[in-house]
């Protein structure tokens, strides 16, 4: 008998199990659906167990009466598990442990066998017809129930349903009788319908658990995609954010401290541009992981953007920060290998502490990328600590940038000129234009101090062709022979302003072509792709002179005066000043003045400020000279005084004692 039931039990299963693999989330979910409803089960053990034992009073016999004790303990202990694994395991996370699906299955065949085994005994020990009802009721009734409670676990509801009517169809065939024959056969046929319908009810419930679980996958998918970067798999931006306006906020005291570092890498955009971005994505990458291998597990490393990283560590003083930077600028030492390339990169950083440095998220993000711009302007490769003067530095620069959008406007912005003279005349040769800005309540404004501001804000190229303009028209009052020179900004030479100014001050003007000198420095070669070149020579063609400024300092190059026809050499003030006392500062001075007269190039030795170097600019074969000694910067007024002075006494060559009566 009980070989026929475990075989009919196996053939079941395989015929009515669902043909498909179940993930781990949903098999999990199914079993802990069998322990969903305590309820049920406890109204299940007091209706089997009551019945059972209604059967056994009323038959006085020991078989039945140990088979309905039995059915009473199991169906109290499925009862209990299913209690306790609702309030103590249900909720956690994690998979439930096979143990508990195992556990269920075995109570719930224990039970329908038990029930099967009180309608068989009842049926074969007694003749009572009542009792025969009632324990074939509760098994149908019992089986009845099983395909959707059970619909979870497929094995465990046909088992049941097996375990359960097989016995009692057999005690009904052996009773005898058309009736009880009857009732056998529909309740052998009820295990097949039974079977049909619980494969459909798993099936539902299946399909549902599966959806359930694919829209939580996608959930998580849309949660990752939100919170981390895909390229580097690192926190993005906007959850760098959440963390750390979190840490802010769950800050109890003043000695929570919170540290900031905000990184970029060095040059990285001339890696993308010469190798490819996808040399540049894998450097980011390996970056990425570097940085987590630094921190090691003392903060959290997020991609800002770009080749930025901002690296939060929680309870990190300044000194630690110091530790970790150290660290972190560490792993760049050894370079980078992607592929067949070996990079050497370098990265600035900027360093920013709560609360000294930051009162709040914002303010902290502020002061570190105030840092991170101090180590890039100090030379790259190194990091910087916020200190309050940057913030004081960046309100002036701000002022400044806005004060400067009127100044144009309001005419505060006026032009100067220091005279460059002859060597051997002593005429003035050339006139060199400096804008100077006085502002109503900010006074006197440096142009080292403006310029970079109006080449960072975009405000040079108006700012310049205002300049050529105004030059080109105040050089149309001074004598033909003396030519005006205007400085011109790199950042002018990446954009077409440049010709159009120059063009359209000389035609407003009528100032000739070869009055007007642009000079430049070397720093306009750094980045040069044959723009430069271009605009330059087509400048040069139509009469426009060139100088070449500062010469001797910055990156120096020779191949610049192949390349480039300049008109003028400008020796920077800083190899004049030494030539009385350092033989090194003389030799290039001579060095450079023998190179220009080989070359057919005049030259201009700036920052002369004694006689002695006006003595040594003559001999050496300066063909100009320039300096405070000789003449300051003046306007454009206080020029004309001083031209019309020397038209009326005769020109000579140019002495310390002439210079300073002309000026």
């Amino acid at each position: 008998m009980s070989r026929l039931t475990s075989h009919l039990s196996a053939l079941l299963r395989a015929r009515s199990a669902p043909h498909t693999r179940l993930n781990a989330e949903v098999e999990d979910s199914l079993v802990k659906s069998l322990y969903a409803s305590p309820a049920s089960l406890m109204i299940g053990a007091v209706a089997g167990g009551s019945l059972g034992l209604v059967v056994a009073h009323h038959a006085q016999i020991t078989a039945i009466t140990t088979i309905a004790v039995l059915i009473c303990i199991v169906a109290l202990s499925r009862a209990v598990s299913a209690i306790y694994f609702q309030r103590q395991l249900a909720h956690q996370d994690g998979p439930a442990r096979p143990i508990w699906g195992l556990a269920y299955e075995l109570g719930a065949w224990a039970y329908a066998a038990l029930l099967g085994l009180l309608a068989l005994a009842t049926l074969m020990l007694t003749r009572d017809a009542s009792l025969h009802i009632l324990s074939v009721c509760l098994v149908a009734a019992y089986s009845g129930g099983i395909s959707g409670r059970n619909a979870g676990r497929v094995q465990i509801a046909i088992g049941q349903t097996c375990f359960a009517l097989l016995p009692t169809s057999l005690g009904l065939f052996l009773s005898g009788g058309v009736g009880y024959s009857v009732l056998a056969t529909m309740l052998f046929l009820m295990i097949f319908a039974m079977a049909e319908i619980t494969k459909t009810t798993h099936r539902i419930v299946v399909e549902a658990l599966e959806g359930k679980f694919e829209k939580s996958q996608l959930a998580k998918k849309f949660e990752r995609l939100a919170r981390y970067d895909n390229l580097t798999g690192v926190e993005n931006r906007m959850a760098m954010q959440m963390r750390l306006r979190d840490l802010f906020e769950r800050r109890t005291s003043e000695q929570d401290v919170v540290a900031l570092f905000w990184m970029d890498l060095d040059r990285f955009k001339e890696i993308n541009d010469s190798l490819g971005h996808i040399v540049g994505d894998q450097l980011l990458c390996m970056v990425a992981e570097r940085l987590s291998r630094a921190l090691d597990g003392r903060g959290q490393v997020a991609r800002f953007g770009g080749d930025e990283f901002i690296l939060i560590c929680p309870d990190v003083d300044r000194d630690a920060a110091e530790v970790i930077a150290r660290d972190i600028m560490a792993e760049f030492g050894h370079g980078f290998d992607i592929g067949s390339y070996h990079l050497a990169v370098t990265a600035s950083m900027g360093i920013a502490v709560a609360p000294q440095d930051g009162r709040d998220s914002d303010e902290l993000l502020q002061h570190a990328d105030m840092a991170l711009y101090q180590s890039k302007h100090a030379g790259r490769n190194r990091f910087s600590r916020f200190d309050w003067g940057m913030k004081e530095k960046q309100s002036r620069t701000y002022e400044l940038e806005m004060a400067l959008r009127g100044a144009l406007a309001n005419g505060e912005l006026v032009m100067h000129y220091q005279p460059i003279f002859e060597t051997t005349t002593g005429r003035i040769a050339i006139c060199e234009a400096l804008m100077r800005w006085e502002h109503p309540t900010l006074g006197k404004i440096s142009p080292a101090e403006f310029i970079p501001i109006a080449e960072s804000c975009s405000l040079i190229e108006p700012m310049t062709a205002w300049a050529i303009e105004q030059a080109c028209r105040d050089a149309m009052s001074w004598d033909d022979h003396v030519r005006v020179a205007v400085n011109i900004s790199p950042v002018l030479l990446k954009t077409d302003g440049l010709p159009r100014a120059v063009i359209g001050a000389l035609l407003a003007s009528g100032l000739a072509a070869r009055r007007l000198e642009l000079e430049v420095t070397e720093s306009i070669f750094l980045e040069d792709s044959g723009r430069t070149n271009m605009i330059l020579s087509e400048l040069q063609r139509i009469g426009l002179r060139l100088a070449l400024d500062d010469f001797g300092t910055g990156y120096s190059s020779l191949g610049y005066l192949r390349h480039y026809k300049f008109d003028t050499i400008k020796v920077d003030q800083s190899f004049m000043r030494g030539v009385g006392e350092n033989p090194r500062d003389r030799a290039i001075a001579q060095s450079v003045a023998y190179l220009a007269r080989s070359l057919d190039v005049e030259t201009v030795a700036e920052g002369i400020e004694n006689e002695e170097q006006l003595r040594y600019a003559r001999e050496t074969g300066f063909t100009n000279v320039q300096g405070f000694v000789l003449a300051r910067p003046m306007p454009a007024d206080a020029l004309l005084t001083m031209m019309q002075g020397r038209r009326e006494s005769a020109p000579g060559v140019v002495t310390l004692a002439d210079s300073r009566r002309s000026a």
